[in-house]
């Protein structure tokens, strides 16, 4: 059998991760301070697909670890994280435009200079602008978790997607997950711990406690507040 093409294989796929939505875009308004947030700060912050792959050092104007969180929400926890952590560059992906402007807006607030976003597809955006060895952590806080069963094939967390972060992250690069919902939780850890290339931080079937540096989101203080435990879970790549 002959040997397949690397760029074929990748596009197949992206492809394929494509065909299934792991979102929902949520009807919503824009506030007039997001607006001009959003006016007024991306084009120098926002990062467009049509550009293709990034120059990281160039985006930031600097070399430092780079942080990509997938689903940022709102954005609360990502510009906190941002202005805790000065010597990290962060790339937001969300695909809510509301949340996107809250970011902007507080960011600019707060003077930070060490974030850049996307308002995209995180699988579109893995695939055509960042650069493969590239990343030290991906984030991923309280994904849906999609509980119907007949909805899991929706979860973002798939051996594909797997595959395709081990692509992204730098050898010793870090995969961190957090959710409030057990079930996917027991998701992750299946998908994780059957995933090549990773080695789970806190050990085999074991979750890894709340690092200090991960702010307490809404959705997790949702959670607690239903009754609902959260699971952390940090995977390591190995090659």
């Amino acid at each position: 059998m002959s040997e397949k093409d690397p760029k074929t294989v990748t596009e197949l796929e992206t492809k394929h991760m494509r065909t299934i939505r792991s979102f929902v875009l949520r009807a919503g308004r824009m506030t007039e301070g997001q607006q001009r947030a959003m006016d007024a700060r991306w084009p120098e912050v926002g990062l467009e697909l049509s550009k293709g792959m990034l120059d990281l050092g160039q985006v930031f104007g600097r070399e430092a670890p780079v942080v990509l969180e997938i689903g940022f929400g709102m954005g609360d926890s990502l510009v906190e994280m941002a202005k805790d952590q000065p010597e990290k560059n962060y790339i937001g992906i969300e695909v809510h435009k509301p949340g996107v402007g809250r970011l902007l807006k507080n960011a600019s607030e707060q003077g930070l200079s060490n974030i850049r976003v996307f308002c995209d597809d995180a699988i579109e955006v893995l695939a055509q602008c960042i650069p493969d060895h590239s990343l030290d952590c991906i984030q991923l806080f309280f994904p849906d978790p999609w509980h119907k069963k007949k909805h899991h094939k929706r979860r973002i967390v798939q051996l594909e997607f797997a595959a395709t972060l081990h692509r992204k992250l730098k050898p010793g690069g870090v995969f961190h997950m957090a959710t409030d919902w057990e079930n996917y939780a027991e998701h992750m850890m299946e998908i994780m711990s059957a995933a090549p290339g990773y080695r789970n931080i806190a050990g085999e079937g074991q979750y890894s406690p709340q690092p200090h540096w991960r702010p307490v989101t809404k959705f997790q203080k949702r959670g607690e507040r239903l009754g609902h435990g959260v699971w952390d879970l940090m995977f390591a790549k190995t090659d």
